[in-house]
């Protein structure tokens, strides 16, 4: 065989590749490491796949996705040509780096933050400015965001938080899209499992991208779909920049349904976020430290704060969390919001560590 020597540009070669979660086949495991609804998708969703035209395959799909932007629309209260639909929310976030970063186009992201941001901003050659979280307030956003921001292009803020769970006041994203000179862009993908969202700040400032994905509240992570919704002009931009007929036929009928049943969608919300509720008092009986969370999931430090013992020892035990290694994330495990029993062999099994 001839001897193999790199083609790659010399960034992809240097460069790391994002680490999804785990995804075991294990049957009778506890999952509980990738934020996943523990409730399946609306009925609505299973409805459409049951009534789809197979033999409409031999056809491209919409381009546009004109039916399930007009229905993502709606539901948020824009027009069409604000929203653009993606093969998941990732895809969505893979345009916007493609759009607004480069080697002479820095990204500000927060630190700890979904570790995709790197990776995308890697792919364009792009510098990263990463703004530490105040861990010791609960991983509030710091006051000189903006002037730690100001070197970039383009400012991402994922509201609720990942890993964290925790949100950040309103009032401050909206003085940070007014004052910063920039694309502020709001990764919203926990947004339904919180008190507030941020999707009307795109009336107010046209540097505002916020995004969506259904992998969560909607239960639909097998299928990817996400949105950004965006002044008009952002939207056009980011339609030069996707992928021809990045969202399949099937996709767009069965992410419509979903959308389209929001009685549903509030309906699931609102059992999650009771489950998050007892999931966190019975984390503080164990003695856990955890992060106020507005997601479906609780970032929290066990007693002895080391997260890595803790997460061994669940494993061992066939309950699969999330642990992110370093300095101040070590401390913690990231618990996805799991079923009633779910959640009760979470806490049987840390009963028997932290006795």
């Amino acid at each position: 065989m001839k001897e193999y020597k790199s083609y790659f540009r010399s960034v992809v070669d240097a460069m790391q590749g994002y680490v999804p979660g785990e995804q075991p086949k294990m049957l009778d495991l506890v999952k509980l490491n990738t934020n996943e609804n523990p409730f399946p998708p609306s009925p609505a969703v299973l409805g459409a796949l049951e009534s789809f035209d197979g033999t409409m395959l031999r056809r491209y799909p919409d381009p546009m996705a004109g039916s399930l932007c007009a229905a993502i629309a709606e539901v948020n209260n824009v027009s069409s040509n604000m929203v653009v639909a993606g093969n998941g929310s990732d895809d969505i976030l893979t345009m916007t780096f493609r759009a607004f970063t480069a080697p002479d186009k820095a990204v500000a992201i927060l630190e700890p933050t979904y570790s995709l941001y790197p990776v995308l901003a890697a792919m364009q050659e792009a510098k990263v400015i990463k703004i530490a979280l105040q861990e010791d307030k609960n991983f509030a956003m710091p006051q000189d965001i903006l002037e730690q921001a100001a070197p970039a292009n383009i400012l991402i803020i994922t509201r609720p938080n990942a890993p964290t769970g925790n949100t950040f006041p309103k009032a401050d994203i909206r003085r940070i899209a007014a004052e910063f000179d920039g694309i502020v862009f709001i990764d919203e993908a926990y947004a339904d499992f919180a008190e507030d969202n941020c999707m009307d700040l795109v009336h107010e400032f046209s540097n505002v991208i916020v995004s969506r994905t259904s992998s969560k509240s909607l239960a639909l992570a097998g299928l990817r779909f996400g949105y950004a919704v965006a002044h008009p002009t952002l939207i056009e931009g980011l339609n030069k920049l996707k992928d021809s007929y990045n969202m399949d036929m099937i996709t767009q009928k069965l992410a419509e349904a979903a959308i389209r049943d929001q009685e549903y969608l509030q309906t699931t919300v609102g059992k999650v976020k009771a489950l998050r509720s007892e999931l966190a008092a019975g984390l503080q009986n164990l003695g856990f430290k955890l992060i106020p969370s507005q997601a479906n999931f609780i970032f929290a430090a066990p007693p002895d704060e080391d997260g890595a013992r803790a997460f061994a020892f669940l494993r061992d035990h066939a309950v699969i969390v999330r642990y992110f290694p370093g300095e101040t994330t070590g401390k913690y495990l990231r618990i996805t919001v799991g079923t009633a029993a779910q959640n009760k062999r979470l806490l049987d099994v840390l009963g028997e560590l932290y006795k």
